[in-house]
């Protein structure tokens, strides 16, 4: 994922300004002065305003990404949810956003459910999930009143036995024995993953759950990864999921991969849709609720970093270095995904660099043999297609303060997320027996 986009002889075949601004939200172009405009606001007015490093959401294309998933998914199959996996970014103000425009959520951990429920998603609207609930977190969804709880093991049987004093409607994870082509930690549906139940014990675990007087099964469900861009490996989870017998609701998980770079080519929503639905109606009861999950595919186009230049080194390779890096964006280092990059007023062709982070660390990089033309200290650069995970996975390395989220709209540009401060450093700081810190 880590490879140079660039040819043999050094030529960059995508450095065309309009191959560049494809992977920015929709509707993101270039005004008089050759600026890139996001969400109706120039990037370089943002960087001013707030700052940089910052993660810019486009409010609007956030909005219809959205609206595409619940109305393609409906007019394919009407008794349907769209459910947010929101640990692809845990925002309040993206858990309202996108409830607002009519998806649930699905959260992984007592964190997600709190802010999910802060932002006034419907709780039952929530699907709960994890591998490691604790029972904590299992008492806080049952009093929130959550939709379902997936069931991912045995313990969450006993643990939900002890906690339900009503009913609690529940899914089975099973494993549908599927390999999808990701990443290695991306993927979730084979055999050997820590997620799920394979057949033997999710048949047992189906049989407990139907003699539980707390416990209301009402289905399956199944995750076979992320980022994938490929619709044949859905059709035979699907297939796998129909071989357990007939159920009220089946949740087929998420995964739709996005592109991140110029030559990735993931399917369409709706053609994705056709082929998980399609293979639903192939081998699913008619009378079912279909639930799908997609994370990445809602929020990721729809989000950029932005950094400022704070030095140029140039050699070969020439390392541009910006004051952010892995604290803000662990993905290239985790799962050596590949980024673009663009100087905001001075977009698409260039010399290729080393894009590189600020933190003491050689892996620190957001990529490698990226065009930028003509980098000078103090320019505003663009990582597209960061609207996923990046804000999930912001960190403290070498004390960096986390960035805000800055929600791009041309009539009400603001931050939904402050930037952390100094003191935030030291906040959860307790005094040791001395008095002192």
């Amino acid at each position: 994922m880590t490879t140079s986009i660039f040819d043999a002889t050094g030529t960059n075949p995508h450095d065309d300004e309009r191959a560049l601004i494809e992977l920015f939200p929709e509707g993101t172009h270039l005004d008089a002065e050759g600026e890139l405009v996001v969400g109706g606001v120039r990037l370089t007015d943002i960087a001013e305003r707030f700052g940089t490093p910052a993660y810019v959401l486009d409010e609007s294309a956030l909005i219809r990404q959205a609206t595409l998933f619940r109305e393609a998914l409906a007019a394919r199959w009407p008794n349907s949810r769209v459910v947010f996996a929101s640990k692809a970014f845990p925002a309040t103000a993206v858990y309202r956003t996108l409830a607002e425009a009519g998806l649930g959520a699905d959260v992984a951990g007592g964190g997600e459910l709190a802010l999910a429920l802060a932002a006034g998603v419907r709780p039952d609207t929530i699907v709960v999930h994890g591998n490691a609930k604790s029972a904590d977190e299992l008492r806080a969804a049952v009093d929130a009143g959550v939709g379902l709880v997936v069931i991912d093991n045995f313990d969450d049987i006993a643990k939900l036995e002890d906690i339900v004093t009503g009913r609690q409607d529940v899914l089975v994870r099973v494993l549908p024995d599927v390999a999808a082509e990701t990443h290695e930690a991306l993927a979730t549906g084979k055999q050997g993953s820590k997620f799920g139940l394979g057949r033997a014990d999710a048949e047992e675990a189906i049989a407990r759950l139907r003699a539980s007087d707390r416990l209301n099964l009402r289905g399956l469900h199944m995750h076979i990864g992320s980022q994938i861009c490929e619709v044949d490996p859905y059709v035979a989870a699907v297939r796998a999921l129909a071989s357990y017998g007939e159920f009220d609701i089946y949740d087929l998980g998420g995964g739709l991969g996005v592109r991140y770079t110029y030559d990735d080519a993931p399917p369409s929503v709706e053609a994705w849709l056709d082929g998980l639905v399609g293979a639903a109606a192939a081998h699913l009861p008619r009378h079912a609720q279909l639930l799908i999950e997609p994370g990445r595919s809602v929020v990721a186009r729809s989000g950029l970093t932005l950094y400022r230049v704070v030095s140029v080194k140039k050699g070969h390779p020439t390392f541009v270095a910006v004051d952010g890096g892995m604290g803000d964006n662990l993905e290239v280092s985790l799962y050596g995904q590949r980024f673009e990059a663009t100087v905001v007023n001075r977009v698409g062709g260039g010399e290729a660099v080393n894009l590189v982070g600020k933190h003491c660390e050689s892996g620190d990089r957001l990529s490698t043999g990226v065009p930028l033309r003509e980098p000078r200290v103090g320019d505003v650069v663009a990582v597209p297609v960061t609207g996923a995970y990046c804000h999930t996975m912001a960190n403290n390395y070498n004390g960096a303060r986390r960035p805000p989220v800055i929600f791009a709209d041309g009539q009400r540009t603001r931050a939904v997320v402050r930037r952390e401060t100094y003191e935030d450093l030291t906040r959860r700081d307790l005094a040791d027996v001395r008095g002192e810190v």
